[in-house]
């Protein structure tokens, strides 16, 4: 496979000597969007977003510029934009090294589109583990101040804008919106009940748009180059270009940015394939959250479409790759346990559903379970599907109820070899009771006969 499937929009400047810097930045043509922004109407500069159909980056795929469309009409009062930059999805990376290596073209779309939806106060929420990153958009707000594209008046066009970065405490449960908008506000980080939406209630009672970082940072370009330049790229409901995090049990990890649309497979033969020796068991195409797939799926189009139709979601675009070599169900308790964790523990479903769903995974991988066990599982996760407060809930359940529908003789191979057939040891037991139990079948077959 060629590389020139590959699209570097958002990435092309990531090897660039000192790329974080807003030199360079403008060297290599930075602010050109802002500059073009300012001076169309704040409706023409949302009409070219939702032209360009741009998706949600975050995982929900939802229409950017219609989701702005949704804040209410100016009523005199403030009105937010709030970057999410709280990237805590297992398998995601994809907004930490893009505000690593460009934080400026990040601010330049906060700015672009904190004018459309006529913000004057924009904020950026950061978890608080990635302390370089952390820094690093600080010091890009600065260098921002400092040159005009931050502050009073910006670049003569009477337009005012500030920029608050904010770093997180490290609760996975604040990459939800309104936990997020809670945890700005001072409050312990706990989803809110919707409606209201954040575009009518948002941060301090405000209309507020949310947008993941992936999904700001595309906007400079859509303004560039045009709608219909973004729009040729991808599939028709699913367009533009996207950052794809490969990681695991694959030759050469990292990030790929290609059009949505493009298949694993190739992304796999960019990548070097899945490392030598070994063949693909199962992936997930958006972090761990969403329903696993295998290797009969290695030609669906990464998009929105294809990727629901095939049972699972694109979310974040996080590539967990596994071989052969990989315990499935080992897998699934390691994420069950991070999930279990995580819940912020405000509706039952979650905080009692993921507790019993990790003890049940933790026994059958212990050899300790039994066939009953997966009833269980499957009952536990249909009272917690749909019914907890916000999505944590739902996508604790996707590991586990994929993982059942193509791996569940291997959960059975738990059970009845009282063990993981991965670990040396409970393999060996597995073997020696097979073959025990094949003598005992033959031998009662024989007397029978006999008799």
């Amino acid at each position: 496979m060629s590389a020139d499937i590959l699209t570097p929009v958002l990435s092309a400047r990531w090897d660039t000597k000192r790329s974080w810097t807003l030199a360079t930045y403008e060297a290599n043509g930075g602010y050109a969007g802002l500059r073009t922004a300012l001076g169309m109407d704040q409706a023409a500069v949302i009409e070219a977003v939702k032209a360009s159909g741009l998706r949600g980056r975050g995982g929900a795929g939802f229409p950017t510029g219609m989701k702005w469309g949704f804040l209410p009409a100016p009523d005199g009062g403030p009105r937010y934009l709030v970057v999410n930059a709280d990237e805590s999805e297992p398998g995601t990376c994809k907004d930490i090294p893009l505000m690593l290596a460009s934080p400026q073209l990040l601010l330049e779309g906060v700015i672009i589109s904190s004018y459309a939806i006529d913000c004057h106060h924009a904020f950026i929420y950061v978890r608080g583990e990635v302390l370089h990153v952390y820094r690093r958009v600080l010091r890009a707000v600065e260098e921002a101040y400092q040159r005009g594209y931050l502050g009073r008046n910006i670049l003569g066009s009477g337009y005012d804008l500030d920029v608050t970065v904010h770093a997180g405490a490290g609760a996975y449960i604040c990459g939800e919106e309104t936990a997020l908008l809670d945890s700005l506000e001072g409050l312990r980080g706990q989803p809110r009940l919707k409606p209201p939406f954040p575009a009518v209630e948002g941060l301090y009672s405000r209309p507020t748009a949310v947008n993941n970082v992936e999904s700001i940072a595309s906007v400079p370009g859509i303004i560039t180059h045009g709608a219909a330049w973004f729009a040729g790229m991808g599939t028709p409901k699913s367009t533009g270009h996207a950052l794809f995090s490969l990681s695991g049990h694959v030759t050469r990890p990292g990030q790929y940015e290609a059009p949505l649309g493009v298949t694993l497979r190739e992304l796999l033969e960019l990548a070097g394939g899945v490392r030598e020796g070994h063949e693909l068991k199962f992936w997930t195409p958006g972090g761990s959250s969403t329903p696993l797939l295998t290797a009969e799926h290695l030609d669906i189009a990464l998009d929105y479409e294809s990727v629901g139709a095939a049972g699972s979601m694109l979310g974040t675009r996080a590539l967990q790759i596994f071989d052969e070599t990989t315990c499935v169900v080992r897998a699934i308790a390691r994420w069950t346990e991070f999930y279990e964790h995580e819940s912020c523990g405000k509706c039952t479903p979650c905080r009692e559903g993921t507790f019993w769903l990790r003890r049940i995974l933790d026994r059958i991988e212990g050899g300790t379970g039994t066939m009953d066990d997966l009833d269980v599982l499957l009952g536990t996760c249909d009272n917690i599907l749909g019914r907890a407060f916000c999505a944590l809930g739902d996508g604790a359940t996707s590991p586990i109820l994929s993982g059942l529908q193509f791996f569940r003789a291997e959960f059975e191979k738990h059970i009845t070899g009282h063990g993981c057939p991965f670990d040396p040891a409970a393999a060996a037991l597995f073997e020696y009771t097979s073959r025990s139990r094949e003598n005992e079948v033959a031998l009662s077959g024989a007397g029978t006969v006999g008799a």
